[in-house]
């Protein structure tokens, strides 16, 4: 009977369409929505730009990319996933343990999709850009630096996930999107279209900005300087490092001095004001993703990318991802200068409270890492205890800091079951910036250029224990942490040096993997790493990086089947 009803209804229809010879009265455009033309105007464009910054924010759990914590952080030894056992997102195991990580893997298709969600709109604010009049648009050639500065960000990301990845520019018309290839460019190639976007807001954007969390001339300058970097350590297709640019890294170099000689940057003077809502858009940020509550919207805009990464206290409740590896801790170690102890460092564990008391330690330890029976966040009264983790036996006692804040925090905001805040993310610190520079000089063979650069960071750390104390005004930690002398400063030595620093200084942020594999040491540097800590955690027993596979993360298969074949895999999967 309901089949025979429908038939009737679809006969009926189309009766009474076929009998109407004028049936221009169907063209009825659409209530609440826009045309293409409709947008084309200034004030539209505009709000096409704001689309463009809103997707630097707008990840999600199982995908994020606003500190790129699964990638950078649990791949990179510096993190174990966390959570409710390695079956919960197991997406996050599988990039942890490497030998099980699989092309169909549909977290890596949502990352890879939302990525290119913020290449696309750009490509259509900058289309839109492009034909407007400038005497129409006095801020045309601003935002179009701005837009490209945006789309070298989302490629940046790609390309460091994925490495070969299709481009798309605004030029492409939406029916050849099916005949680029991810493999048209080569590995250079490909830096230097990124790079090229990065000029161009070079060229094109102001010192300041009238609204907060616009991009500024010296952030493109810094995220040029990063690019240059990364293209500097040239690979093959097996992704090994065959050579290093000297040329780029000279540009590196004039780069971040344009950036420091611009006089409106500096280190905060505590460390601990980088990972405090009364850091954001402060002296040290160079660039950062701006989150909001209580700003109109449902829900605000806070990091979602971030918000299984709280403890599972009353004050909190979910969910207990991201929790430092014993590793990292035992990282922070330092010796009777107060320097690291580059090759000894992990022959000995802290675990008990009064490890901490008879090692002395660099204090960046207790601004990036919850201990049992320190403070948390630097609140003396808000004791960290082993009851708020959730898998203790799978993953150990720690969880991370920097990307939280207190209960009481003014951005602090549950949207159950998770927790998130509006504190801003910065994605350029200045720190990042002076050890860009540093690394540079060292890898120009200037090390001794890099010795002063390298001790204003740790001179800063020496002078970050104020806000950790003990209720009785007692330092957390043994604190001691000492500057590098020239003495034994050469090359090699300030290559570790570097190196190292770049480990401590930005620590549970999302660059340790990355750092790895642009320097070409990621291979052995993981497999040592697995052959230690599968004696302390079972669930790593299987893990292992394979060399010249594990750089980059598969092309996901949804994507070559979208493709018809078109994309190619990288090598390995």
């Amino acid at each position: 009977m309901k089949i025979f009803k429908t038939s009737v209804l679809a006969l009926s229809l189309l009766a009474f369409a076929s009998g109407c010879n004028d049936n221009k009265f169907l063209d009825v455009a659409p209530i609440g929505a826009l045309s293409d033309d409709q947008l084309n105007t200034p004030a539209n464009i505009e709000k096409q730009v704001i689309a463009a910054y809103s997707q630097l924010g707008n990840d999600v759990y199982r995908a994020p990319y606003t500190s790129m914590w699964p990638y950078g952080n649990v791949r990179g030894g510096d993190a174990y996933k966390g959570g409710n056992g390695t079956a919960d997102v197991d997406a996050f195991h599988f990039y942890e343990t490497f030998t099980f990580n699989r092309v169909d893997v549909g977290n890596t298709d949502e990352l890879w999709f939302l990525l290119y969600i913020g290449v696309s709109r750009c490509n259509d604010a900058l289309r839109r850009l492009d034909a407007v009049d400038a005497a129409a648009m006095p801020t045309k050639a601003v935002r179009q630096g701005e837009v490209r500065f945006l789309r070298g960000h989302y490629y940046f990301l790609l390309k460091e996930l994925f490495k070969r990845v299709p481009y798309i520019d605004q030029s492409v018309p939406t029916d050849k999107y099916g005949e680029v290839s991810n493999v048209d460019l080569s590995n250079d190639a490909l830096w230097t279209k990124i790079a090229d976007d990065f000029r161009f807001a070079v060229a094109n954007l102001p010192e300041t900005q009238p609204e907060t969390g616009r991009v500024t001339k010296s952030a493109a300058q810094a995220y040029l300087a990063k690019t240059l970097l990364y293209q500097a350590y040239v690979q093959n297709d097996n992704h090994a490092v065959t050579s290093v640019d000297q040329a780029k890294l000279q540009e590196v170099v004039t780069l971040t001095n344009q950036v420091i000689n611009s006089g409106k940057y500096s280190l905060h003077p505590d460390f601990a004001t980088n990972f405090l809502t009364a850091g954001d858009n402060g002296v040290e940020s160079v660039f950062a993703i701006q989150f909001s509550r209580n700003d109109g919207t449902p829900k605000g805009r806070t990091q979602r990318g971030n918000e299984l990464n709280y403890p599972m206290n009353p004050d909190y409740g979910c969910c207990g991802f991201h929790q430092p590896s014993q590793n990292l801790v035992n990282s922070f170690k330092t010796d009777a200068q107060g320097l690291p102890l580059f090759t000894t460092f992990n022959n000995s564990d802290l675990t008990t409270a009064a490890d901490f008391q008879a090692n002395t330690v660099d204090p960046r330890l207790d601004h990036t890492i919850a201990i049992p029976s320190h403070p948390y966040k630097y609140l003396p009264s808000f004791i960290f205890e082993t009851s708020w983790l959730r898998d203790q036996n799978t993953y150990g006692v720690y969880m991370s800091m920097k990307e939280t804040v207190l209960p009481t925090d003014p951005s602090f905001q549950k949207t159950p079951p998770f927790m998130n805040s509006s504190k801003n993310w910065a994605l350029i610190r200045f720190a990042d910036v002076l050890l860009w520079k540093a690394e540079a000089l060292i890898e120009l063979n200037r090390a001794s250029e890099a010795l002063p650069i390298i001790n204003q960071i740790r001179q800063r750390a020496q002078n970050s224990t104020a806000r950790l104390k003990t209720t009785t005004g007692a330092n957390i930690s043994n604190y001691k942490i000492g500057l590098y002398s020239a003495a034994q400063w050469n090359q090699q030595y300030a290559r570790e040096a570097l190196r190292f620093e770049r480990r401590l200084e930005f620590a549970m942020e999302g660059y340790r993997f990355f750092d790895l594999v642009r320097w070409g040491i990621a291979g052995d540097y993981l497999n040592t790493y697995f052959d230690k800590e599968k004696t302390k955690r079972l669930y790593l027993k299987e893990a292992r990086f394979t060399k010249g596979r594990d750089e980059y993360l598969p092309i996901p298969l949804n994507q070559i089947n979208f493709s018809k074949g078109l994309y190619k895999q990288n090598p390995g999967w």
